[in-house]
């Protein structure tokens, strides 16, 4: 016995004997590694020590204050050096402004109680020091111009001491 079929279902079923077999989807993978390495990094700016008017003839002391700010990476230890300055003769134990060939002697402080020199850890001075947090860190420091320095003249007294921070 034979069955008659239709054109219809002839030709669906040659259509489907000519078709591509359907592909088979694959995947495939990889891991892709990265790294970076954090350096060690900092920046430091300074704001004036700037002590105003003084008067060299009173016995009082005249006191003030600047400040630092560094910024180093997060974890890094860091440590803020000062110089002597650049006045003529000066020491850590006097730091010396100029005006012209005029000398007013003064010196900067790690604290308020301005006990201790700040300078480079040398000659009974100190550093000083922190952990970066990656971000700003404000350091105060304390200046003081020496009462009774009854021989220097009117001026205006300036000097500069070279900051360095060492991390």
């Amino acid at each position: 016995m034979f069955k008659t079929l239709s054109f219809g279902v002839l030709a669906t079923a040659a259509a489907a004997l000519c078709l591509p077999a359907p592909a088979i989807a694959g995947t495939v993978g990889n891991n892709l590694a990265t790294s970076a390495t954090v350096t060690a990094n900092c920046t430091i700016s300074t704001s004036p020590l700037a002590f105003g008017n003084v008067d060299s003839t009173s016995a009082s002391d005249v006191d003030a204050s600047g400040g630092l700010t560094i910024t180093c990476t997060n974890g890094s230890a860091w440590t803020a050096s000062a110089g002597l300055g650049a006045g003529s003769g000066a020491s850590y134990a006097n730091r010396k402004m100029t005006a012209g060939a005029n000398l007013l002697n003064y010196n900067i402080y790690t604290s308020a109680a301005r006990t201790t020199v700040w300078g480079d850890g040398t000659a009974s001075t100190a550093t000083l020091g922190g952990t970066g947090t990656g971000s700003a860190q404000s350091v105060t420091v304390y200046g003081r111009v020496g009462g009774a320095q009854n021989s220097v003249p009117v001026g205006n007294y300036v000097d500069t001491v070279a900051v360095t921070v060492t991390y």
